[in-house]
């Protein structure tokens, strides 16, 4: 009978994966890549969390690694932006390209594509924007020219659906602003992508968010289907079972600390996949408290972790050379949580916000 785990060695488990039992030395796109990729819907978010998982962090370095095309913004799992390496990018689209199909199919009629042709449209959109990134005006005024009698805004939805394509800097890149501009990614990066490989993209899931369910999977990437996956690499794997007799995979030699393993307060950022990524999010976050996490126009708030749980939400407000981080306590914390996420706060702020001079760190319930 597989051992159990309960929802505190679970949620140490993910922690441990996640970087945030303690901080690493480790290189900014070598994190990248272990976390499997940072969700990345807003630019700031990803620097956040980078900021939270590691003992040094340059908050110009993701920038770099964007203009040099050592890591790349794209739509991958879940149909979301992320920001990920530039291999993994290769190795990744291939198959997350299942769930763009699927977006493509059940809202074709919603955006009055029913019976179109789309190859095409995608041939078009593929070809400008291998020869220089654009804006989504730019690639709508080409549509509307030589596809009339359609709506230029549901065409390029449409290309964008088919296309692996490339958010480009400087859009992403700290403290910098514009209109997102794309381009295809073998264009960009000047290779092609890598075979689908669904084994490998499991056992990197795993890596960062395991022990978890086949459905723990599927939700994390948008994929159906990987419970032959699963079946595959069973013989390589570990079996346990959570409190509710769920069957959990696991790498042999992933970290799975104790429960009692003391957990530091933490700021994770909005969008962070340490929310995002289990079907049964019990191990990080109660029903109660996701429900004032996640808004319902898809807006995942920056969470604060206290015990390694979710127990609040952080805001970051800047102007006029102050800087202020507001928390907001699901349960009232206690003082020495309060005086631990002062001090991290101030940190936070400091490092994030380094021309700032009046900072502070204030708690509402």
């Amino acid at each position: 009978m597989p051992a159990r785990l309960g929802r505190r060695e679970l949620n140490r488990a993910l922690l441990a994966r996640q970087l945030l039992l303690r901080r690493q030395r480790m290189g900014v796109l070598e994190t990248i890549e272990h976390l499997a990729g940072m969700q990345a819907q807003a630019p700031n978010p990803p620097y956040l969390g980078l900021w939270t998982r590691l003992e040094e962090f340059d908050f110009d370095e993701p920038g770099r690694l964007l203009h040099e095309r050592k890591a790349v913004r794209m739509v991958l799992m879940r149909g979301t932006l992320h920001l990920v390496s530039a291999r993994d990018a290769l190795a990744f689209r291939p198959l997350t390209q299942a769930v763009l199909d699927g977006y493509l199919r059940s809202q074709s009629r919603l955006h009055h594509l029913d019976g179109v042709d789309l190859g095409p449209v995608r041939e078009t959109v593929r070809e400008l924007l291998a020869a220089e990134p654009r804006t989504d005006k730019q690639v709508r005024e080409v549509l509307a020219e030589r596809f009339p009698g359609h709506d230029p805004q549901d065409l390029n939805w449409a290309a964008r659906c088919m296309l692996p394509l490339v958010q480009v800097p400087p859009r992403g890149v700290w403290g910098s602003s514009g209109l997102a501009r794309h381009t295809v990614l073998d264009a960009w990066l000047g290779a092609p992508a890598a075979e689908p490989d669904p084994d490998a993209l499991v056992l990197r899931y795993l890596t960062a968010f395991g022990p978890a369910s086949v459905a723990d999977a599927q939700h994390w990437s948008g994929l159906t289907g990987l419970g032959e996956v699963f079946a595959r690499l069973a013989p390589r794997l570990l079996t346990f079972e959570d409190e509710n007799g769920r069957v959990l995979y696991d790498l042999p030699d992933a970290p799975r600390p104790d429960a009692g393993t003391p957990a530091p307060v933490r700021f994770v950022p909005e969008f962070d996949n340490l929310t995002l990524s289990h079907a049964d999010r019990a191990r990080i976050v109660t029903d109660e408290h996701r429900r004032r996490l996640f808004t319902v126009n898809g807006i995942i708030r920056a969470a604060v972790l206290v015990d390694g749980f979710v127990q609040g939400m952080w805001k970051a407000e800047v102007k006029r050379g102050s800087a202020t981080l507001r928390i907001e306590e699901f349960e009232p914390f206690p003082d020495a949580a309060r005086e631990e996420l002062t001090a991290e706060g101030l940190r936070l702020l400091a490092d994030a916000y380094p021309k700032t001079t009046d900072r502070a760190v204030l708690f509402t319930s």
